[in-house]
């Protein structure tokens, strides 16, 4: 009869421990690298162009031709591009491109967020766009005084579109687009 118990319980110890071993083996979730940037610090930008604005001193700004202007910002792979259009009467056709550049990110986004931007004091208008998801771009702008001057603003990285790894470069941009944006004058 001991040796029945024995047996048993050397059994039960054996069966148990095979069959609670889980054959599933899960990997480790990927990881990104904690990104922390310096707080802005923004200067003035003027030049011969009929507008000028406030940008991060840690960018790079080179002019390209027709007033347009790259941002660079190299430790983090982003670029800024500017573009300036004068208003002849266009202004529809200007506002309708400027909208089809954010929505043909529409595939890859998962949301694209409108903030409308008014400042009749300086007389600039415009709108900003938030693109949330794996897109080329995560935000644009434009803004015009409706009668003279429409310049665009887009940012792209020259990474991947992985947006949970760029996110807090896309962040960090994204507040410096807004402060190009909103610091904006015409002359």
């Amino acid at each position: 009869m001991l040796k029945k118990i024995i047996a048993f319980s050397v059994l039960s110890v054996v069966f148990s421990s095979v069959f609670s071993c889980k054959d599933d083996v899960l990997p480790k979730p990927s990881s990104y690298l904690r990104l922390d940037y310096p707080e802005a610090k923004y200067i003035n930008f003027e030049n011969q162009c009929p507008f000028g604005f406030e940008m991060n001193s840690e960018a790079v700004i080179k002019g390209e031709k027709d007033c347009g202007f790259t941002i660079s910002y190299p430790k983090m792979k982003a670029t800024i591009y500017l573009t300036y259009k004068p208003v002849n009467k266009n202004i529809d056709n200007l506002l309708r491109d400027a909208q089809k550049l954010t929505y043909e990110h529409v595939i890859k986004a998962d949301n694209i967020l409108e903030q409308p931007y008014l400042n009749p004091a300086k007389k600039v208008y415009g709108m900003f766009y938030q693109v949330d998801g794996n897109a080329a771009t995560n935000s644009q702008f434009y803004v015009t005084d409706s009668v003279r001057h429409f310049v665009t603003g887009s940012v792209y990285f020259y990474a991947k579109p992985n947006f949970d790894s760029i996110m807090p470069a896309a962040s960090y941009v994204k507040n410096d687009m807004q402060r190009l944006m909103e610091t904006l004058r015409w002359k």
